[in-house]
């Protein structure tokens, strides 16, 4: 185990990062290690983790081709290995039409596939009630597709809190995505990383429509390529 200075955090989160890294060597070390990488501060929590423990992982951010601004420059600050999709978000829609809140066939195509048997996640309980029913143990078997495309799945920070996450980053001293910021440089711990125009959010995307009208106009030309074949 790689040695750290020891903190000065809550008594009560200092036990979480002990908990969250012997989870971590606890993980068979026979295969490699997939740590996926959002760019968001659940990553870096459990990048940092992973150091803390000697975990040795692969670090892989896999890109939408519609990440917010700064997302890849920032991941390749951290060493993260960025992997493209084979297809861009645009071609996707060309081929599908849009994305909404039930059919999300970006995420299956750009997201949520295997690269490797094991994985460590971010998920946390907290980010919504959905996910706190959902996920009860910090290991799951996640299957992508088909059943020989399972993956052993780690969750080291199942049971934090913004409170925690937020406590973590300050006292490891963590340089977070730039959208974390603002621009007095504070640290706003409730903001969200997440593709744009993502139809999950709660108005559906449409901040980052009007946010970003060249992206909205690329959006529809690739609509109408769908609708004129179809």
């Amino acid at each position: 185990m790689r040695k750290y200075k020891r903190s000065v955090m809550r008594e009560e989160l200092e036990k979480k990062v002990q908990r969250a890294i012997r989870l971590l060597q606890s993980i068979p070390k026979d295969k490699e290690i997939e740590l996926s990488y959002s760019g968001g501060k659940d990553s870096d929590v459990i990048l940092e983790l992973a150091n803390m423990g000697g975990v040795k992982t692969r670090p892989i951010y896999k890109c939408t081709t519609i990440d917010p601004k700064g997302t890849t420059v920032h991941c390749k600050s951290k060493g993260v290995e960025v992997v493209m999709p084979k297809e861009s978000f645009f071609k996707l829609i060309e081929r599908k039409g849009f994305p909404t809140f039930r059919a999300r066939f970006c995420c299956d195509k750009l997201k949520e596939y295997k690269i490797c048997d094991i994985a460590i996640q971010g998920i946390r309980r907290s980010e919504s009630v959905k996910r706190a029913e959902r996920y009860k143990e910090p290991q799951i078997c996640r299957i992508y597709g088909s059943k020989k495309n399972h993956v052993q799945v780690f969750l080291p920070i199942l049971d934090w809190t913004d409170e925690d996450v937020e406590e973590f980053i300050k006292e490891r001293g963590i340089k977070c995505h730039p959208l974390y910021y603002d621009e007095q440089g504070n640290f706003h711990v409730e903001r969200r990383l997440g593709c744009t125009g993502c139809p999950l959010v709660a108005d559906r995307g449409l901040a980052d429509f009007k946010a970003n009208p060249r992206f909205l106009k690329a959006y529809l030309r690739a609509g109408k390529k769908w609708w004129d074949s179809h």
